[in-house]
């Protein structure tokens, strides 16, 4: 045989052993690639949004009053107290029976004229509002739970990893992309 070639041989025997060699290692030193995502728990917090809400009431009061003192009502029954009494007796009993039915009849027609004026009632539609919340969640992180080599953690995420956590130097890379998003 050639020398040349025996030594052809004997290099590229020991380069392909070398790598061979080289390959099993890095295969041998290789840990995983990922963390076994357990399970995720979203975190929330409630929002509580105000709004207006508003509806029309049918509201009664007292109508203004015309005749504050019942002035009307006072004459009015004077007179009639006066003219019934007038009917009863006569000279000076004619004259006292007329003063005390007037004086009578004037403390009456006040009265009635003042239960007329306050049984006297409108009716407006008025607009109530009030301020109500509505609430909703809202997600502000993630609890996971993963497994790396047999042992188990629980970490904080701003997303949901999905199945795995990628792996940087052996430890979660916790800003990992989530696989099939665009950030």
């Amino acid at each position: 045989m050639d020398k040349s070639l025996v030594t052809g041989l004997v290099i590229g025997a020991a380069v392909a052993a070398g790598a061979g060699a080289l390959a099993g290692l890095k295969l041998m030193n290789k840990g995983p690639a990922y963390a076994e995502v357990l399970s995720v728990t979203p975190l929330t917090r409630s929002i509580r949004t105000p709004r207006q809400e508003c509806h029309d009431e049918q509201v009664t009061r007292q109508a203004p009053v015309k005749d504050e003192h019942q002035v009307l009502g006072t004459i009015a029954g004077a007179v009639i107290g006066g003219v019934v009494g007038h009917q009863i007796g006569g000279g000076s009993g004619r004259d006292i029976a007329t003063v005390a039915a007037a004086a009578g009849g004037g403390y009456a027609g006040n009265r009635i004229q003042k239960n007329l004026q306050d049984r006297d009632t409108v009716t407006s539609t008025e607009q109530k509002c009030a301020t109500v919340y509505d609430s909703a969640e809202k997600i502000t992180g993630y609890q996971v739970r993963y497994r790396l080599n047999g042992k188990e953690s629980t970490v904080r995420m701003d997303h949901d990893p999905g199945p795995h956590i990628p792996l940087r130097d052996g430890q979660p890379d916790l800003t990992a992309a989530v696989p099939g998003k665009t950030t």
